[in-house]
């Protein structure tokens, strides 16, 4: 251990390594612990098998000082309450548990030992940095983690693992990609911690493929109240050596939750600086942040932002703001633009389609991990590319990813938005994918 403070942020954490193969054994130890307090449901009666209601859960923090996503497991239960109210999936009701993680491993792993006690057959939408803490647990017991956020590095190797985004490693790559022809000098800021000495590899993976050289490496305390240091650093590094005709500088703040608190100490320092355009990456920022801190004359205005889906005004996003609308109008913890929440939508329609190939059989968490497995091919309404997991003999993309340490992968695909008149638009038509690009960084 470095003695660091633990990196609260939507980073692939130091405390998430890869599941070891001894995750299984132990947690079969794990699978018959007590439930956890604290913990929501929809009303249900059965788990995975029969004629009775489909079981699953959703888990995300909420009331925490650090990351907080209670829009995901309220849009699971909104979910719940439209799919019932068109007769369920299948003829079958589903009853969606939620559980709050607190930020916290010992949470976490409560959260899964609920979802074996309760016999779900999948867990759904959910977001946790604690993938040391929950996997155990699911590994120990067969249940597949379907849609996670893609905050841990074990999200895209563990074979229960289902993601449906390429987390943080593609944002920042395909971020370095679309700067690699738009700036000049590049600054990323940075943890300092073991998880942000990952940042850089992956952003320069993007810059240097496009034949940029690599950022000016900015570290900083991941927990500061200000960061004008840090500002006049990245705004010195970005701006050195410019000339009349040549391309602004970036500054890209990588912070998480403490973007915000940076972009107030930058607004300040740059004035005294030649113009310079920042940009960064979904969970750094969305919509709700744009708006709070000023909008169009804001200091995100014109900043580039990499996301995992189409923007929030696309009208491929209607048919979740059609259950929102239906089930959870004026519940102000779902809102439609924040990544957590389509993350959710996405993954129920992963699961819904997975529970719809098995006809009248039996729903467990075996079927469910067998219908997947055996390369289902999933449409998400082109919210993205179709996903299909599966072990194959022939070559695919899949397992380009895989040689650079990410086998459970399937989308590593990206969208570049931006901040225009305070809102973020689409930056360029369609998805960039990031494949290769990732190849060329040292992730290991």
């Amino acid at each position: 251990m470095t003695g660091r403070r633990r990196n609260r942020s939507t980073f692939l954490s130091r405390h998430h390594r890869p599941v070891r193969a001894t995750a299984l054994a132990a947690g079969a130890l794990v699978a018959c612990a007590s439930l956890v307090a604290g913990c929501g449901v929809v009303p249900g009666t059965a788990g995975g098998s029969g004629d009775g209601p489909i079981k699953v859960m959703t888990w995300a923090p909420s009331d925490t000082k650090a990351t907080n996503k209670p829009g995901m497991p309220a849009f699971a239960r909104a979910y719940a309450r439209w799919i019932n109210s068109r007769g369920g999936i299948n003829g079958r009701k589903l009853t969606v548990l939620t559980c709050n993680d607190h930020n916290d491993g010992v949470s976490a792993a409560k959260c899964a030992r609920r979802a074996v006690k309760e016999n779900v057959v999948a867990v759904v939408g959910s977001y946790s940095q604690y993938a040391d803490s929950f996997f155990p647990p699911l590994e120990g017991s067969g249940i597949p983690y379907i849609g996670g956020y893609g905050v841990t590095n074990a999200e895209f190797t563990s074979p229960l693992s289902y993601p449906v985004n390429g987390g943080q490693p593609t944002l920042l790559a395909g971020l370095g990609k679309a700067l690699a022809t738009a700036c000049g000098n590049v600054s990323l800021v940075r943890p300092d911690t073991i998880a942000g000495d990952e940042l850089p590899v992956l952003l320069d993976s993007g810059l240097t493929t496009g034949g940029h050289r690599a950022a000016s490496d900015v570290r900083a305390a991941d927990d500061a109240t200000e960061y004008s240091v840090q500002s006049t650093k990245a705004l010195d590094s970005s701006t050195s050596g410019a000339s009349a005709g040549s391309k602004q500088g970036c500054v890209v703040p990588a912070l998480g939750d403490h973007t915000s608190t940076f972009m107030d100490s930058f607004r300040r320092a740059r004035e005294d600086y030649p113009t310079v355009r920042t940009a960064m990456a979904m969970g750094s920022v969305d919509q709700t942040v744009i708006d709070a801190s000023g909008g169009a004359s804001g200091p995100y205005e014109g900043s580039y932002i990499t996301g995992w889906y189409p923007v929030e005004s696309d009208a491929r996003w209607d048919a979740m703001k059609k259950v929102i609308n239906a089930q959870a109008f004026g519940d102000n913890r779902i809102d439609s633009a924040d990544a957590g929440v389509q993350t959710t939508w996405i993954a129920y329609t992963v699961f819904e389609k997975a529970v719809e190939s098995l006809g009248g059989g039996e729903v467990s968490a075996d079927s469910v991990r067998g219908a997947l497995n055996d390369g289902l091919k999933i449409s998400t309404g082109g919210l993205t590319p179709t996903l299909q997991w599966a072990t194959r003999d022939t070559w695919s993309s899949a397992d380009d990813l895989a040689s650079v340490g990410f086998p459970r992968m399937v989308n590593a695909h990206v969208t570049l938005q931006l901040v225009r008149q305070g809102q973020l638009v689409a930056a360029r038509t369609g998805f960039t994918d990031v494949t290769k690009t990732l190849q060329n960084a040292d992730v290991s």
